[in-house]
């Protein structure tokens, strides 16, 4: 959805983030209780000032290049409990062994059918295998359907990647040794074994830790303490159910220790647009599938993998991060728009109630879910899904994300249509355990060019 710049890729890897205003849960992560008469805090859109920065890695939004101030945009709710074991059907267990032998025999091709994988993954790509990180990268972008080129592709954004690690990640000092060694090695091998005066490396007065200057490294270096900081604790609070994210062990660690490394880039080479709580919740599922993947040596870089992908999902929403553009065309208050008019064309009478009768806006409820993609609404398993259908729809994830936001309240009708203000914001504050499946064919079935939808309630 950028309509004044387009993020440079594949050439430059670019970069989403925020600065914040972390604020603890007062009542200890807990569901809030609403007492009729109570006066409820409603989550409206935050926003920061973009700037332009010149540079092959931004995100160029157009906008005065000034940062507002750090904000809190997303509040976090209490996810849903993981999936249980449900019960699978024969039918269920035949279809994902067809979709599963459909997308290994399409990503066995030269040239790769992006339609057909598009409609294998629409309907729910089948766990295990590799099948899901392979058809992610594809539906990004990130691999191109010319098979014969992914390992060259894959190879150069890697070593991109790690690149801007060593630049940006380590300590000013660390990076001046890296380079200095780097350096006498390559003197080393064009004199040979040729004896001669040690040579010291110098420092200016304006790389010093103590230097106060603007243009210094260690200022820029020390600037980003506070984002890193942030990023430490929203992680912590990462899917804490999951052994992946959550824990002491050397495995959590590592996962962790990837998110802190995608995250505190897009920081740094995106200073103008500010890290936002719920930023890490967009970067856990990218990151767990590329990581769970079958293949080891995509399993190894799904580091680097899940930075290039991330970068890719969130071009098509960043301008709803920018305050100055949340009255345009391609803001947020647009979007929330689009979803209100869905909702009347397919149900004017939940419209009516929802609009004029409680005043439940979409802005107090459908923000997070638009902007952080249902990632905080269902469990894991559930978002995995769901995102199968972003990934995969023809029209673009915006597309599909406002028919599921339509889907979620149609599904509720019965029960918003009973309730008052406060019970419709906790319910949909709050979103009910639904069928998953069932949701995404109500979604699907929806038309912008009906004035009705005949649902079963």
């Amino acid at each position: 959805m950028l309509k004044k710049g387009k993020l440079k890729l594949p050439d430059r890897l670019g970069i989403l983030v925020p600065g914040l205003d972390d604020k603890e849960e007062e009542n200890g992560g807990s569901e809030p209780v609403f007492e009729s008469g109570e006066e409820l805090e409603i989550m409206e859109p935050n926003g920061v000032e973009l700037g332009h920065k010149e540079n092959e890695y931004e995100f160029d939004l157009g906008v005065d290049d000034k940062v507002g101030d750090k904000v809190d945009a997303f509040r976090t709710r209490k996810r849903p409990d993981k999936d249980g074991p449900g019960h699978v059907t024969v039918r269920e267990v035949i279809a994902a062994d067809e979709k599963r032998s459909d997308l290994e025999y399409e990503f066995s091709q030269k040239e790769i059918n992006l339609e057909k994988v598009k409609r294998i993954a629409s309907m729910g790509v089948p766990d295990g295998g590799g099948l899901r990180a392979t058809a992610w990268k594809l539906l990004l972008g990130y691999l191109s359907p010319s098979h014969d080129v992914w390992e060259k592709e894959l190879t150069e954004n890697r070593q991109k990647y790690a690149k801007l690690k060593e630049e940006l990640l380590l300590s000013p000092s660390e990076y001046t040794r890296v380079k200095a060694d780097a350096m006498i090695s390559a003197e080393l091998s064009s004199e040979g074994d040729v004896a001669g005066p040690l040579k010291r490396q110098g420092i200016s007065h304006g790389d010093h830790p103590l230097s106060v200057g603007m243009a210094s490294a260690w200022h820029h270096y020390f600037k980003h303490t506070e984002i890193a900081e942030q990023i430490d604790r929203d992680l912590q609070r990462t899917h804490p159910d999951m052994k992946f994210f959550s824990g002491e062990s050397s495995f959590s660690k590592k996962n962790r220790e990837a998110m802190r490394n995608i995250l505190l880039l897009f920081a740094k080479l995106n200073p103008a647009i500010c890290y936002v709580q719920g930023m890490n919740e967009v970067l856990a599922p990218i990151l767990y599938v590329f990581s769970t993947d079958t293949d080891e040596q995509n399993a190894v870089n799904a580091e680097a993998d899940s930075f290039s992908c991330f970068v890719r999902l969130l071009s098509d929403s960043v301008d709803h991060f920018c305050q100055q553009l949340d009255n345009s065309p391609v803001g947020i208050l647009s979007t929330l728009s689009r979803l209100a008019k869905l909702l009347k064309e397919n149900d004017e009478e939940l419209w009516k109630h929802l609009e004029f009768t409680t005043k439940v806006k979409p802005q107090f409820y459908a923000f997070r879910w638009i902007t952080l993609l249902l990632s905080q609404e269902f469990n894991f398993q559930s978002i995995l899904r769901i995102w199968d259908s972003l990934l995969s729809n023809p029209f673009g994830v915006q597309d599909m994300l406002l028919r599921i936001c339509c889907a979620m309240l149609l599904c509720m009708k019965s029960r918003l249509l009973r309730g008052d203000f406060v019970a419709n914001l906790r319910l949909l504050q709050h979103y009910p355990d639904i069928n998953i499946e069932y949701l995404l064919q109500v979604a699907q079935d929806l038309s912008a060019d009906t004035s009705s939808y005949s649902l079963s309630l």
